[in-house]
């Protein structure tokens, strides 16, 4: 495979995407002859910061292959850390050309936007002599199961919540609710303050309060968030970015709290289940959610967004409605992955039906033996192996853990089955380090609400 003189052997493609072109395969290709060394800083909250050091050619003839290099690894690690500046050294042209991309009229001004946004400060590109070190601040969070607590858990269709005493459910419930439809934030208000008052009803008292919800959470406020897509920019700020600290303290005092990302705690549950670190967990449903525990069995307090990180270098890729970008997860590993491979395989779906009810139509398929649906799943094994090794040189993770409705059913082993066989043939070196998953019974008896209620540390 050849993108922008980048020569690249790839020897497992998607029956139904024959051009797709792993990312990984081109990085690995475009570093085996590039030897001008640059670097790349991102900075984020609190002075912690991720960097990189690597190569470009800085030669013309292939200053389009060092751009494209350096603009997908700058866009990878915002949304896999997150930052509101990034640092460039090395080349002053390169820090220029990203400056131009990252900017209200550039290509990647949607990215600009958003990191401007959830940080609240202007986005900027700088140029640096000396690279900023690497600065992390990781924080033991979950698997505290001492006293009595609450874990609510924030979905899109229903809300979970469960009161734990000594590590023991003692009690759980769910709610169909309509966060994502409703513009008033009063009623997502009212329902967490319901939720946590219906568990702490079934306790003594509460010692401490977790929360799981979808969404960017930074020092325990919510920048964005799906959960509140209708609320109104100015309720947003004014009613929701502190809308779990305002419920829980309404509701019990000054008590201890975290509210995480949903994906986090999702592979914090895998850890407790697996009894194990170092854990990449990632759901395949309406989006491409992503959650890491890392070798400490900490959560380390990035977004970890793998649905906007870049998979595919091929310029053809399929475009993200949302972001504009192409390329990138969640075209390959949600519901619209299924949907977009569809027709490849001579599936013709009701464009009346709603994502959801397409993914069930190919699904129905599958459980019936069809050849047709095997290949949809097939090629998105390839795709998962091949993104894998990707994400392995971003995280060092040791399992993984695969969740979401795509995942489920004779599709989801189909899945693994097929990314298994790929790793095995393409990437031998790391087939025996990476360890695929399903949630087994435990996993599904720790959930993630009572997995969110072991977040805070008591007290002393």
């Amino acid at each position: 495979m050849n993108y922008l003189g980048i020569e690249a052997s790839v020897r497992n493609l998607p029956e139904l995407d024959r051009d797709f072109f792993p990312l990984y395969k081109f990085n690995h290709a475009f570093l085996a002859s590039a030897q001008k060394p640059v670097g790349v800083a991102v900075e984020r909250s609190g002075g912690e910061m991720a960097s990189v050091h690597t190569f470009i050619h800085g030669t013309p003839d292939r200053i389009e292959a060092d751009r494209y290099y350096i603009r997908r690894l700058v866009k990878s690690m915002l949304w896999m850390k997150g930052g509101w500046r990034v640092y460039i050294s090395g080349d002053r042209e390169m820090c220029e050309y990203i400056r131009e991309c990252f900017s209200a009229d550039g290509c990647q001004a949607f990215d600009w936007d958003y990191f401007s946004h959830i940080y609240e400060r202007p986005f900027e590109v700088v140029y640096a002599e000396n690279l900023p070190e690497a600065k992390d601040s990781p924080r033991p969070a979950g698997g505290h199961f001492d006293g009595c607590r609450i874990g609510f858990d924030a979905g899109g269709s229903d809300r979970k919540v469960s009161a734990v005493i000594d590590g023991e459910t003692v009690y759980s419930e769910e709610v169909v609710w309509f966060p994502k439809t409703t513009a008033d934030p009063d009623y997502h208000y009212d329902g967490i303050v319901a939720a946590l008052r219906t568990a702490a009803e079934h306790m003594p008292r509460v010692d401490a309060v977790g929360v799981s919800s979808a969404g960017v959470y930074i020092n325990n406020r919510t920048m964005n968030a799906s959960l509140f897509l209708k609320v109104p920019q100015a309720l947003f700020d004014a009613k929701v970015k502190d809308i779990y600290t305002r419920a829980i303290t309404d509701t019990f005092g000054d008590v201890p709290f975290c509210i995480f990302n949903d994906g986090d705690v999702t592979a914090l549950a895998g850890a407790i289940s697996l009894e194990d670190t170092n854990i990449l967990g990632i759901a395949m449903g309406t989006s491409e959610a992503g959650g890491y525990v890392d070798e400490n069995g900490y959560i380390t307090g990035w977004l970890n967004e793998l649905a906007f990180i870049p998979v595919d270098a091929n310029p053809e890729a399929m475009q993200d409605e949302w972001s504009l970008d192409i390329g990138c997860g969640v075209k390959y590993f949600s519901q619209d992955g299924v949907i977009k491979l569809a027709p490849a395989a001579g599936i013709a779906l009701d464009s009346s039906l709603s994502p959801a009810e397409k993914l069930k139509v190919v699904q129905k398929l599958m459980e019936e033996g069809d050849l047709r649906a095997a290949a949809i799943y097939r090629s998105i094994g390839v795709y998962l192996a091949h993104s894998l090794a990707l994400y392995r040189d971003m995280y060092h993770f040791r399992h993984v853990l695969l969740l979401g409705r795509v995942m489920s059913g004779a599709g989801g082993e189909l899945v693994i089955e097929e990314c298994e066989r790929v790793l095995r043939d393409e990437y031998s070196d790391l087939a025996d380090c990476i360890h695929l998953a399903l949630p087994d019974e435990k996993f599904r008896r720790v959930g993630q609400s009572a997995a969110a209620a072991s977040l805070p540390e008591l007290r002393k």
